[in-house]
């Protein structure tokens, strides 16, 4: 499997019955299709849909019925569209119960940079602002390198910082890490790997849970 449908997978592990969870724009989207069915389980889009599941292609097309990304989605049952000011009441009043980003850099703090590269065009911010800080559970979701091949967990952030300290867990293609008052702590690592490989391919310090295990996505 390529690496964001391994991120992806593991991710989808992360949630419980009842949860709901803010799912964001890019690689962040790909976790509804690894979601367990039998878990009651809503997925948020802050363009304002609870309940999101992944397309059906057996059912017609509904350019009202996308995620953040634009994807078409599914409505699974029970779930329903609402209005703006609906999914960021959710978002601002702290009813979700996390949200999945990614990012461009996050840091040793927890911090991260998802809006702007400088020089180069943006969009804006989108929600994150919002849902970084009216989520108790941040979880970055990432690619480990850039495009250039160079570390995105940086001792501290290069870019623009959409919000600072806000990060609790962070899954990569080669890694497990929670942000802890002590710094990034490597909880599990990709099959075939040690924590020493992690952290020679990690701009960031990082500490080792002494019973750090292997990945799993199934």
């Amino acid at each position: 499997m390529d690496k964001k449908e391994f991120i992806a997978r593991r991710t989808a592990l992360e949630f419980k019955q009842g949860d709901l969870v803010n799912l964001g724009a890019g690689l962040p989207g790909f976790v509804a299709s690894y979601i367990d069915k039998s878990k009651n389980i809503f997925m948020h889009t802050e363009n304002g849909i609870v309940g999101a599941g992944p397309d059906d292609p057996s059912m017609p097309r509904d350019l009202f019925r996308t995620d953040a990304s634009e994807n078409f989605v599914s409505i699974l049952p029970g779930g329903a569209i609402v209005d703006s000011c609906t999914s960021f009441g959710l978002i601002r009043g702290g009813h979700l119960t996390a949200t999945v980003l990614g990012t461009m850099q996050v840091d040793a703090e927890g911090s991260l940079a998802n809006w702007m590269i400088p020089g180069k065009r943006f969009v804006g911010m989108g929600g994150a602002m919002d849902l970084v800080v009216g989520t108790p559970r941040v979880i970055v979701v990432t690619e480990h390198h850039d495009k250039d091949g160079r570390s995105k967990i940086m001792k501290k952030c290069t870019f623009p910082v959409t919000a600072f300290r806000v990060v609790r867990t962070i899954i990569t293609e080669l890694a497990y890490i929670e942000v802890k008052p002590e710094g990034l702590l490597i909880m599990e690592v990709a099959p075939g790997l040690t924590p020493e490989d992690v952290q020679r391919q990690t701009d960031a310090p990082l500490l080792i849970d002494p019973n750090w295990k292997t990945m799993q996505v199934w």
